[in-house]
């Protein structure tokens, strides 16, 4: 395993276990049996490092292949639903202590913003997508692809926030039936075609 797979994992393991905010890249560089400059020679700052944790140890829908008009759209909608809901329930433990210091959650927001990075871009990934499938023609002319994107992201954020309340760090995935309904019923709103 090379270098940055081991800081990754380290990262990953650490924020997950403490917390972004009570995880610092000296910690994350001894657990990865490195010294915290050898981290900082492949990661700028510990929010570099976080958005690849996000993005390279998490599952997440920016592994799905979302291509409009390839597959189905139902199909592509609820691997996007899993896939998020995996990615949230993962998360939550390493991003919620953010939610209670306002300190750190602004200096995290304009951290992000620096990457190009944030939250919002769940919502406008399947916005994104579910706008070219209506250019396609194949949901319905008047769907609302800001409003789709932002309905799925926040139920699936709140079905992996209760999911991890219910269970803590060691929560198991949440059911496919709650999948197979979240998605459903999008479908249905979207006026899905074929």
């Amino acid at each position: 395993m090379g270098t940055r797979d081991r800081i990754l994992d380290a990262a990953a393991g650490l924020m997950r276990e403490r917390g972004v905010t009570r995880t610092t890249t000296k910690e994350i560089a001894k657990a990865a049996g490195l010294s915290e400059a050898a981290l900082y020679k492949h990661f700028t700052d510990k929010t570099e490092l976080l958005l690849h944790v996000l993005r390279e140890r998490m599952p997440g829908f920016a592994r799905v292949d979302a291509r409009p008009g390839d597959g189905s759209v139902a199909g592509t909608i609820a691997e996007l639903t899993r896939a998020t809901l995996d990615f949230y329930l993962q998360t939550l433990p390493m991003l919620g202590s953010l939610l209670a210091e306002p300190q750190l959650m602004a200096a995290q927001r304009e951290a992000m913003r620096k990457y190009g990075a944030g939250p919002e871009h769940v919502v406008r990934r399947f916005a994104d997508y579910l706008r070219a499938e209506r250019d396609l023609g194949r949901i319905a002319a008047d769907a609302d692809p800001d409003a789709a994107g932002a309905l799925l992201a926040g139920a699936c954020f709140q079905q992996a926030f209760l999911k991890y309340f219910a269970e803590g760090p060691a929560a198991k995935p949440v059911p496919d039936e709650t999948v197979t309904a979240l998605s459903a019923t999008l479908i249905r709103a979207l006026g899905v075609r074929g």
